[in-house]
């Protein structure tokens, strides 16, 4: 008997056959710096030469146990935003504009129809962003994943001017700091949030709890994470002096502000804000304390500025005309060095 890769799980065909599908998608992402099409073993890119001492900025990362809902569910069109949102994200910090992005989508039997959709939401994504959609890697690992399931991580790069780069080193006592509202859970906490939807309080993707406002539980989980990608862009361009910027991501705003500050200075939040139903849902059904909400989720807050007092104004005007609905969280203050992480974000008691 004479096996053949298909017969072990492969198919190859069926590879070349998303490549397709591909190629018009990544077309559509298209930037001036790229050189090539997509299809070869890597692709090209032009460093800008605008850009006086230009570094470059990368960043990678994935979508967790958020995948999970998207197979409950069978919406697969949302999970791309966010793989591209995880990462471009966390670029911006530095000031960096997005050049390129790549993506690993890894599955048990590849099924084209359900990779296209989740390639599609990637390239839509970069298209957002600017950046291009440079190339990627399709890998189907029989054994390795169920057939119904797949994996997603993603790489991104961009560039800054070395002069122009944004890495707190400069934040100060008194500086403002502004954020942007999150959309909901974003690609984070996933693990305990479906652990309290589902499981505690027993709820399918398909329900409805008043709190959500019409919107099914899976509906709600599945809102993609904000893409910043303009706003951020747009506010560097204001000449605000923006003196650190923070992506929150995983461990909330309790795990992620103080990364962009010096030793022995911390975060005083002075206001509240709105955040999705969603967060009321997950608090309330899983009887969770405060410090697990805030050290687990955004909370409705997906990006930080911190700005320079004098700027403040500004730059709270700068982001509402471009749409945007900035909130003013707090200041920086000093704290005692070696505080640890965690405690040098002061809540309002």
């Amino acid at each position: 008997m004479s096996l053949t890769y298909k017969e072990a799980g492969v198919d190859a065909r069926a590879g070349d056959e998303l490549v397709e599908h591909i190629k018009p998608l990544a077309a559509a992402t298209r930037i001036p710096e790229v050189i090539g099409d997509i299809g070869g073993f890597a692709g090209l890119c032009r460093v800008p030469k605008d850009i006086e001492e230009p570094l470059l900025v990368s960043g990678t990362d994935g979508v967790g146990t958020k995948l999970k809902v998207a197979f409950l569910t069978g919406i697969h069109d949302t999970v791309g935003i966010d793989l591209v949102g995880m990462c471009v994200n966390d670029i911006l910090t530095c000031g960096a504009r997005p050049l390129f992005f790549l993506d690993y989508f890894a599955t048990g039997k590849l099924q084209v129809a359900v990779a296209r959709t989740v390639i599609a939401g990637i390239a839509a994504a970069c298209k957002e962003c600017e950046c291009a959609l440079l190339g990627g890697e399709t890998a189907e690992l029989p054994g390795m994943y169920g057939p119904d399931e797949y994996d997603l991580a993603g790489f991104a790069v961009g560039v800054v001017a070395k002069k122009r780069v944004v890495d707190g080193s400069r934040a100060a006592p008194g500086d403002v700091v502004l954020g942007l509202p999150s959309s909901g859970l974003h690609a984070n906490g996933y693990s305990l949030a479906r652990a309290v939807l589902f499981d505690v309080m027993k709820l399918s993707p398909n329900d409805r709890p008043r709190e959500l406002e019409g919107k099914t539980v899976g509906e709600a989980l599945l809102v993609p994470t904000r893409l910043y990608a303009r706003p951020v862009q747009w506010m560097l361009q204001q000449g605000v002096d923006v003196r650190a910027m923070c992506h929150i991501t995983g461990s909330g705003l309790p795990g992620n502000l103080p990364r962009v500050v010096p030793e022995g200075l911390g975060i005083r939040i002075e206001h509240t804000w709105p955040s999705a139903p969603i967060f009321d849902v997950i608090r309330r059904g899983g009887g969770l304390a405060e410090h697990e909400m805030r050290s687990t989720f955004n909370l409705g807050v997906g990006f930080v500025f911190v700005v320079a007092e004098r700027d403040a104004v500004r730059a709270f005007e700068a982001l509402r005309g471009f749409g945007e609905s900035p909130i003013t969280m707090g200041r920086i203050v000093p704290v005692p060095a070696g505080r640890p992480f965690e405690q040098r974000v002061e809540w309002p008691t």
